[in-house]
Order: C-alpha cells, then sequence, then structure tokens
C-alpha cells in the first residue's frame, strides 16, 4: 500500500535574478514499511525534498500525496493539523521540550490529538521500553545524554501512529555507539510497527541498513536502489 507519492515535484528559489532549481522533477512513491534513505551530496536537494514531503516547505509545481491528499493544497491551518496526524518527525537537534520530561515529551501529540489518558500512557511506556528507556521516563532532557534524546526522539514520532516517519540526519550529533543502537532500534520499530521510516542522511552506517537507498544529485533521481 503507497502510503506517499511524488508526482514531477519541482522547488524554484528565485536569488538576485537567478532561478535555483533545487529539486528538478522528481516522482517516487513510497509503500508502507519501508525503510528508506535519501543521500547525496550537500546542496543536491535532499533536505528540501525532506522538507516538501514533510508539510514544511510547499513545491512550486507537482504534487505530493498523503493519502491522496495533496499536501501543496492544504491551507496552512488544515495543513499543521495534518501534519500532526499523519507524519512523525526526528530532527538532528532532537527538539524536545526541555522542560518536559522524557514521558511527558513522548505524550505531547497524543495529548494534541486528545487521546484518552489511559490509552496515551500505556502507548508512551511501551515505547519507551521499546527504545531502551523504562528507567528514565521523568528525566528531563537536560538529564539525557544525545542518544537518549534521540530515541526520546524517536519514541514521540511513532507515538500516534503516523503514515510515515522523516528522520533529517538523525545520527549527525551521535557517537558510534548511540549511532548503532538507534538505528537498531529504529529497524525493530520499523518492522514491529509496519511505519515507513524515510531518512536523510550522510552516514554510511544508516545508508548500509536502509533496504533503499535513493541518491539526488543536482535535484534529481541519480539512483534508486533497493536491496
Amino acid at each position: 500500500m503507497k502510503v506517499l507519492e511524488l508526482k514531477n515535484v519541482h522547488k524554484i528559489y528565485n536569488s538576485s535574478d537567478i532561478k535555483v532549481h533545487a529539486v528538478n522533477g522528481i516522482t517516487l512513491d513510497f509503500e508502507q514499511g519501508e525503510f528508506a534513505a535519501i543521500v547525496g551530496p550537500s546542496g543536491s536537494g535532499k533536505t528540501t525534498l525532506l522538507n516538501m514531503i514533510g508539510g514544511l516547505d510547499i513545491p512550486t509545481e507537482g504534487e505530493i500525496l498523503v493519502d491522496n491528499t495533496d499536501l501543496s493544497k492544504l491551507k496552512s491551518s488544515r495543513l499543521i493539523d495534518f501534519r500532526m496526524n499523519n507524519i512523525g518527525f526526528v530532527f538532528q537537534s532532537y527538539n524536545l521540550i526541555p522542560v518536559l520530561t522524557a514521558k511527558e515529551n513522548v505524550e505531547f501529540i497524543m495529548n494534541l490529538q486528545k487521546w484518552p489518558k489511559k490509552k496515551r500512557e500505556k502507548r508512551t511506556l511501551e515505547l519507551l521500553k521499546a527504545v531502551g528507556l523504562s528507567d528514565r521516563i521523568n528525566s528531563r532532557p537536560s538529564k539525557l545524554s544525545g542518544g537518549q534524546q534521540q530515541r526520546v526522539a524517536v519514541a514521540r514520532a511513532l507515538a500516534s501512529k503516523p503514515k510515515f516517519i522523516l528522520a533529517d540526519e538523525p545520527t549527525a550529533n551521535l557517537d558510534s555507539k548511540s549511532t548503532e543502537t538507534l538505528i537498531e532500534i529504529m529497524e525493530v520499530l520499523n518492522k514491529e510497527e509496519n511505519i515507513t521510516f524515510i531518512f536523510s542522511t550522510h552516514d554510511a552506517r544508516v545508508v548500509k541498513r536502509a533496504k533503499r537507498v535513493i541518491t539526488i544529485e543536482d535535484g534529481k533521481v541519480l539512483t534508486d536502489l533497493r536491496n
């Protein structure tokens, strides 16, 4: 089942009368449960592409369809709600809320979605156990290592069972051991939850474990290989 479709997507930036074609006619689709990496050199367009897939940026041309809803056609308020209910995000800088505990950070989106308290708490504790942080549920981000914070971020992204998760350089600020742990956790959760993961990454360790690697250069898909 397709969870995401990109049809002839372009993104053009106008700078000093010069048009910069950051994304140039990309057509892709992603099935439920994929574990895919988007790779390419700096300036290749992969971050711009990821931002458009996540509804954080709007394409100049083309369609980005999630459940047959074109993100580029949604008004701002509707887009915010749609993003919250359908897309999970894992950022390079973790983006946890400093004043909230690990448990409260994971619960945050479910609170906004008005999940019943018991159901919300059950889901939160299951996910924190899955990422190996059952003993740190009441710790705030400042008391957690970078690797632990990123594991909380993964649990938070999965919490409301989104259609897919976008992970932008999720291992960039982690040491080798934390990176390996995080990748293994995401692999397990990908299989158990059957939720699509789409990475933007330079990390060879992530690329090696991906089941699909999409290479982008000059805003175009160079190769799209499945393992």
